[in-house]
């Protein structure tokens, strides 16, 4: 999976979003929100409220109603050495993949360290046991869904199969002693209510899916006032990779029909279909055909969406911005191509637009 050449840029400290905007005195919807335009590359500067009038009565919203997991847990080794333990799938009753990391100056660093066999104790009386890299090669099940683990990743593999032992209810345990997972460039903790959708039903996403975190009820009321027809999706994120920005694990969908109808009619009207964040168009896209139709559907998804392959269930999509390497860029460019992403990225970089989970929000439209 290569970088997307002509974004392999460096992105300078002062863009990257510290805090929530609550904290930097701005509403949820008052982040700064770029629309750019596939056909001739035009770009609008706006903010996120502003969202009802790039949109238009018929067209379909996509939202992932995924909620996030106070996913990181303080554990400890045998000999007392401290880590931060990051849920990140959960894959059958009390097994979890898991990444460990290493408190290390006001941040984590990955631990590459820990054995096979391992039992981390952690607080409240729990324990994690790792019992083999993930992923790996046998089959795993959630409820009566399999999935089949990618070949040949889990030698060298950041993550872990480990399998919890808590004192309490799962959720309960977490909501106790748990934390958001944050990285380097978030400074401080922040209540998981900041780390949260509005629209959030179902707790399992390791990490925020943060394109729609802007969404107020007061404007997703406008939208629905105007005739725009938002739809729920729900697929749990994994842990991402700051490190080696490799390609996303499994993850685990469901697409209930009021959703594949809505698409496919929509579809065949000619009106337009736009994600909310790129777990919507993966989970969309997994279950489209060849031929472009689109079936309810419940499972695990490994489609990593590139340009090699065309986005056939989504028109446009509203994102965050996101690193030089990662590859959702490699989504992004299926979705609007390698020259208006330039563009786009080129502007957001000179007007001083905020990258990551609290920053501002891309819209590409066709």
């Amino acid at each position: 999976m290569g970088v997307l050449p002509g974004l392999d840029f460096t992105l300078p400290p002062e863009l990257e979003a510290h805090k929530p905007p609550e904290a930097r005195g701005l509403a949820r919807d008052e982040v700064r929100l770029m629309v750019s335009y596939r056909p001739d590359d035009r770009l609008v500067h706006a903010q996120f409220r502003d969202l009802p009038s790039f949109l238009k009565a018929g067209d379909v919203l996509v939202i992932n109603t995924s909620g996030t997991l106070p996913a990181a847990l303080p554990a400890y080794r045998a000999d007392g050495t401290e880590l931060k333990l990051h849920l990140s799938t959960h894959l059958s009753d009390e097994v979890w993949s898991v990444e460990l990391r290493k408190p290390e100056n006001g941040t984590t660093k990955l631990f590459l360290e820990a054995r096979a066999g391992e039992t981390l104790n952690l607080l409240g009386g729990a324990e994690a046991v790792l019992l083999r890299r993930y992923p790996v090669d046998e089959a795993a099940s959630v409820g009566t869904h399999s999935y089949a683990s990618l070949q040949g990743r889990a030698a060298d593999s950041r993550l872990w199969v480990a399998r919890f032992s808590f004192p309490t209810p799962f959720l309960d345990y977490l909501l106790e002693h748990g934390q958001p997972i944050r990285y380097g460039y978030v400074q401080e903790e922040w209540p998981l209510s900041y780390y949260q959708t509005v629209y959030a039903t179902e707790m399992g996403s390791a990490e925020m899916p943060s394109a729609g975190r802007a969404f107020t009820p007061e404007l997703i009321t406008q939208l629905v006032a105007k005739g725009v027809l938002v739809v729920p999706l729900l697929l749990h994120t994994g842990v991402a990779s700051l490190e080696s920005f490799e390609p996303p694990y499994a993850e685990v969908y469901r697409v209930p029909d009021v959703t594949t109808e809505a698409v496919s009619q929509a579809k065949a009207d000619g009106r337009r279909v736009i994600a909310v964040g790129t777990t919507v168009v993966r989970a969309l896209e997994t279950i489209t055909n060849p031929s472009g139709m689109i079936y309810p559907s419940q499972g695990w998804t490994e489609l990593v969406v590139t340009p090699e392959g065309p986005v056939r269930a989504v028109d446009g999509i509203l994102t965050g911005w996101h690193e030089p390497k990662a590859t959702h860029l490699m989504m992004l460019e299926a979705i609007a191509g390698k020259r208006h992403l330039g563009v786009a990225y080129k502007a957001a970089l000179e007007k001083g637009y905020f990258w990551h989970e609290f920053g501002d929000l891309h819209l590409i439209l066709p």
